[in-house]
């Protein structure tokens, strides 16, 4: 795996730390937020997308990241879309 650091919340502090990385093998963002409260995860598990079940598999994850890293997402957007397109 081959991860590049794009960024970390810029108001962050001790114990504070979204941070959102590109894996460029995989062409993936890898992101690291905060946990939801159960009130969010269970509105994301009840959400209904047209052909697909409703709740979370066991090997996927929700988290939060504040609007304030906007930024980084799009920057690590772009690197996961230059690493796929090699």
């Amino acid at each position: 795996m081959s991860l590049r650091f794009i960024g970390i919340d810029p108001n962050t502090g001790q114990g504070e730390s979204p941070t959102v990385w590109v894996d460029e093998d995989r062409a993936e963002l890898v992101i690291q937020g905060w946990k939801p409260d159960s009130e969010t995860l269970a509105e994301c598990a009840a959400f209904e997308v047209p052909g697909h079940a409703t709740g979370i598999p066991e090997h996927e994850g929700v988290v939060r990241v504040p609007a304030r890293m906007v930024k980084i997402l799009r920057e690590a957007c772009d690197a996961a879309e230059r690493a796929q397109l090699g």
